[in-house]
């Protein structure tokens, strides 16, 4: 074929590398292509060192790590994490009578002796401050003629005998552990535990996986009459950890379904596992550079290899096909290699910053655990710049693909593929209008409903495991037997030294305690100031008369010395700081927001220089300050990431016409994913947070590729039915084969215990399916009206355009001048 007059030659395909010029191209494909042997060898020693350090990547959980550290709840919790660490990470053990008998049964104590002895002996509980009926800390006291009485609930003389249990019962009754320790019904007692994030000693994280097996070596005992039930962050996150290890098989499901439609579309065994290779090797990288960095696996970055894989299929499929083309045009392999590279390197590249920014906006969320998702997720995506847009080609111009896949990649794109029959008519007003009006409907739909997105959890329990998992089974035992919940927002007060003995402090505590337990939603609440009422009228014989706060200090140094001896946890040794705990019903969004604003009106009233109320510890103050830190960055991080992305667009298009092409389909989306955790009842939270980005950001991919082939076709004076269609047949197919191998791989995460990656899953399925659709449906639909060229050219046929290989750098395909 003659080389054409216009800006745009095509020259004949070169069957032979000798009749290739080798110094032509830029200057990065001759550092790639003119140095192969070197840089493989330089990627095989590093897929070894990485793969070895991969090996040693840990998998764990940080309760820590799970808060928003910034924010301000979360820095009062931690600078007073010593005084209350009663009300920090903790885990609950309920053990119940199942041969239906009560908790006063010897054979019953002496199960719940053995398990206590067990659990106090793991590594990782705070001792000091463990409860349940077999612990000296658990107290008695009444008032008698000869003053205070008082001691261990379990009796110091407990022998089994009918005697010593009766004197358990009665001791019971005088503590008020009943509905606290003791449930309802009488027919199981807790264990209150606990745990130190770090050894003291050591200074070593808590290792959830082994905490959680230990303390689930428990559960053995239910062979002797008892049923156990278990609930905190540590049992949480140790199933998380176990439900990870499960995920994997997930992920080979997903390489499996990936691999499988890859190979239907090429029917080319050699390119196909050349695709899967280099994003397994992406992975490899991935997974030894977070061990090198010091990073684990967490129920939250392990998501990251199967998006990291999952990303690399795309992009890696789009050299495959550009390379398979030509081979069958007649190239040879190292050509077409290096032609495909110049044709799509700048797309390709532009795609996997696009999805690195959707990650890398994730760090402005100021939760740890988020944020090094963010890191990683990035780290993995430049990752895949090396392993598919450098060691991919080098691969393909070392093996080639099979004559008969690349003769089938041929004829398809010079016949009529159906795809482009089907898809080209978008390109006309008649259909083009209707699909226009169509998306402005479904996006002020979804908006109305999008604007009912709740902040936060919205079911009870766990909601990061599916309602019929152990341990939400297990929660719901425990509030449905038990008067006081789990769930517990605390208010920390503090004054000077001493200060709690005056009669304001006290009495400011108790105003805000009557607040707070009018509130739907709070069962009551404790504090130092009401626990001091009980032992006040307990210093004066017993009478009703004296269930207050007395002004006197003496009064109240003695109430306050009897309260921390009995519940150390509910002030400190100073005297100085104490929490007001509140009791929720549940740990929703609404009740949450509730207590949070009552607290903050009244410390604005009442705070004075030397006393102040402030939010928050306990679980569900960590969790109130995580929603308001997720709802404000929720607010942020779409602007930052629509931001990055209209950059990018704009520095690869040079043109603000084909940025609201190649956008908008990205808004349409991502106003519909929003109305969609509506319908499905799934709240905005750390785990669906990240959602939205990465959908944005690895969903400008199909834009990239599709539009970029577009436009070129358009710069050479092509109308827009004529570019698209050739766009179609050099991108447009392996778009929609990237958009049902993305949902693929995605899709089995439906079936993971874990349900948040359940729950994500469907999510990033939703927007990829949806970003495809919008990248083959609206985008040449809005292109019908926007990029219309001013001018017309000679037209090159669109096949005789494929068929041409540039072989100058001027005459690269993304390189040619701007849209007007």
């Amino acid at each position: 074929m003659a080389a054409k007059t216009n800006s745009f030659a095509a020259t004949p395909a070169v069957a032979s590398s000798k009749d290739f010029d080798m110094a032509s191209g830029p200057w990065l494909e001759r550092l790639i292509f003119n140095n192969r042997f070197l840089i493989l060898m330089i990627c095989a020693l590093i897929t070894a060192y990485l793969g070895f350090q991969a090996s040693r990547l840990q998998i764990n959980a940080s309760f820590e790590k799970m808060m928003p550290v910034t924010h301000p709840y979360i820095q009062n919790y931690l600078k007073h994490a010593d005084s209350i660490r009663g009300l920090g990470n903790s885990v609950r053990v309920v053990v119940a009578n199942s041969r239906g008998g009560d908790i006063y049964d010897p054979t019953y104590l002496e199960t719940l002796r053995k398990i206590n002895d067990q659990v106090f002996l793991i590594p990782g509980v705070d001792r000091s401050f463990m409860k349940s009926l077999w612990t000296s800390t658990v107290q008695w006291n009444q008032i008698t003629e000869e003053g205070f009485e008082g001691g261990p609930v379990m009796p110091d003389t407990y022998d089994g005998t009918t005697e010593s249990i009766e004197q358990l019962r009665v001791n019971i009754r005088r503590s008020g552990t009943a509905s606290t320790l003791v449930a309802n019904d009488q027919k199981s007692s807790m264990l209150f535990v606990p745990l130190l994030e770090r050894d003291a000693k050591t200074k070593k994280m808590l290792d959830y996986r082994y905490f959680r097996d230990e303390l689930n070596k428990i559960r053995a005992y239910e062979k002797e009459g008892v049923s156990i039930h278990i609930i905190g962050f540590a049992e949480l996150a140790g199933d998380l950890i176990h439900g990870l290890i499960g995920v994997f098989t997930f992920f080979i499901f997903a390489a499996l379904i990936t691999t499988v439609i890859l190979f239907l579309y090429t029917r080319c065994m050699r390119s196909t596992g050349l695709v899967v290779f280099c994003s397994l090797v992406a992975v490899v990288w991935l997974l030894g550079l977070m061990s090198l960095l010091g990073y684990v696996l967490n129920p939250y970055s392990v998501l990251v290899p199967f998006l990291a894989f999952a990303i690399g299929m795309s992009h890696g499929s789009q050299l495959m096909n550009g390379t398979m083309h030509d081979i069958g045009r007649g190239a040879h392999k190292l050509v077409a290699a290096r032609t495909t590279f110049r044709r799509l390197y700048l797309a390709g590249l532009t795609a996997i910053m696009s999805d690195a920014v959707g990650f890398a906006v994730l760090m402005l969320i100021p939760i740890p655990v988020i944020r090094e998702l963010a890191l990683t997720a990035s780290i993995g995506v430049v990752v895949l710049i090396f392993t598919h847009l450098i060691l991919l080609p080098i691969f393909l111009s070392h093996t080639g693909v099979s004559p008969k896949a690349a003769m089938r990649s041929l004829n398809s794109s010079q016949g009529k593929h159906p795809l482009v029959r089907l898809l080209d008519r978008f390109t006309k007003p008649r259909w083009a209008v209707p699909i226009i009006i169509g998306s402005v409907i479904m996006s002020g739909i979804g908006l109305g409903v999008a604007g009912q997105l709740k902040i936060g959890d919205l079911d009870p329990g766990a909601p990061e495991l599916r309602p019929e998992s152990q341990y939400n089974r297990d929660n719901a035992y425990i509030t449905s037997h038990y008067q006081l919940s789990s769930d517990q927002l605390a208010v920390i007060v503090t004054c000077p030294v001493n200060g709690l003995y005056n009669f304001e402090t006290l009495l400011e505590m108790d105003r805000l305690e009557e607040k707070l337990r009018e509130l739907p939603g709070v069962q009551t609440t404790f504090s130092a100031s009401s626990m001091a009422r009980r032992y006040t009228c307990a210093g004066f014989e017993g009478s009703v008369k004296w269930i207050t706060i007395n002004r006197d200090i003496f009064v109240n140094n003695d109430a306050l010395g009897y309260v921390h001896s009995s519940n150390p946890e509910m002030l400190n040794g100073a005297r100085s700081l104490a929490p007001i705990i509140a009791f929720l019903a549940d740990h929703k969004a609404e009740t949450l927001t509730s207590v949070v604003k009552t607290v903050e009106a009244f410390a604005q009233e009442h705070n004075t220089a030397e006393r102040k109320f402030l939010l928050a510890a306990g679980n569900s103050g960590i969790e109130a300050a995580t929603n308001i830190a997720v709802a404000h960055a929720n607010r942020w991080m779409l602007f930052y990431v629509y931001t990055a992305v209209l950059v990018l667009c704009f520095i690869t298009f040079r043109s603000w016409r084909a940025v609201v092409v190649a956008v908008v389909p990205l808004v349409v989306t991502s106003i519909l994913c929003q109305a969609l955790m509506v319908a499905l009842g799934i709240g905005v939270k750390v785990a669906t947070l990240p959602v939205t980005a990465l959908g944005v950001g690895i969903g400008v991919d199909y834009a990239l590729y599709l539009l970029s082939a577009q436009l070129a076709f358009q710069r050479t004076g092509m109308s827009v039915p004529e570019a698209y269609r050739g766009a179609l047949t050099f991108t447009g197919k392996i778009v929609a084969l990237i958009g049902v191998t993305l949902s693929a791989a995605v899709i089995t995460w439906y079936w993971s215990p874990i349900k948040f990656q359940a729950d994500m899953g469907i999510l990033l399925v939703f927007m990829f399916l949806w970003n495809m659709l919008g990248a083959l449906i609206l985008m040449p639909s809005l292109s019908t009206f926007l990029l219309r060229p001013l001018t017309r050219k000679r037209v090159v046929p669109a096949d005789e355009l494929l068929n041409a290989m540039p072989v100058r750098k001027e005459e690269f395909l993304l390189s040619s001048p701007k849209m007007r």
